[in-house]
């Protein structure tokens, strides 16, 4: 699957999509995502970075089952169950991952860190709840886009730790960009798509600053 630096950042030309908005959005483009990847990434901030993916993933999302209960009318859900499946796979991967890798880093203000990780969760689990049609949706779709970028970190880490690295299931890039398209939706489930989306992406950006933080955190001590 391309990644989001290299694959759906190419549909970046597309005006009003979801693709158009990763260009500038997604956490691919986030400063510190070259650091955890490159060759010379410490291995307590790849642990710690698998720790806080845990801590707002590892649990069941309900933002494709919330897109899949609210329907939009002439378009294609039939991706929402294999999507749904696929991030159970990956979050299975990761559960392995967070065992591997140690215990979480010993880092100042661990409490405010937990904190924040409750309301980033509390936030996917707003806008699974939003009864705005469309919303769901362009959330689970930025989740899609963003977890390319995780499954790197995640990969990369693996290697560290030495687990094996399974394939990935989750849609490929000419998939994505159809679903983030809605052929079909009318402007106002587009606009809410747009919305869901948008904060997804804020909300993972946000998840990297935190452990962007926390690893300038620990070098200072």
């Amino acid at each position: 699957m391309p990644t989001a630096a290299t694959g759906v950042h190419s549909g970046a030309g597309v005006p009003g999509t979801i693709v158009a908005l990763a260009g500038t959005d997604s956490c691919a483009h986030h400063p510190f995502v070259p650091r955890l990847l490159g060759a010379r990434a410490a291995g307590r901030d790849l642990a710690d970075a698998i720790h806080a993916l845990c801590a707002v993933h590892g649990r069941a999302n309900m933002l494709f089952e919330a897109a899949a209960r609210q329907r939009i009318p002439d378009v294609d859900h039939r991706w929402l169950d294999d999507a749904a499946a696929a991030i159970a796979g990956e979050r299975g991967y990761l559960a392995a991952l967070t065992a591997a890798v140690g215990p979480l880093p010993s880092t100042p203000g661990q409490a405010e860190s937990d904190s924040a990780f409750a309301a980033l969760r509390h936030a996917f689990d707003t806008l699974a709840g939003s009864d705005r049609l469309g919303c769901a949706t362009g959330a689970a779709i930025a989740l899609l886009i963003d977890w390319q970028t995780f499954r790197r970190i995640c990969d990369t880490a693996a290697g560290r730790v030495g687990v094996e690295v399974p394939p990935s299931e989750l849609p490929d890039e000419g998939a994505i960009v159809r679903l983030s398209a809605a052929a079909g939706a009318g402007a106002a489930v587009h606009r809410a798509m747009r919305f869901g989306a948008q904060q997804a992406f804020a909300q993972h950006r946000g998840l990297l600053c935190l452990i962007e933080a926390r690893a300038t955190a620990r070098d200072r001590h």
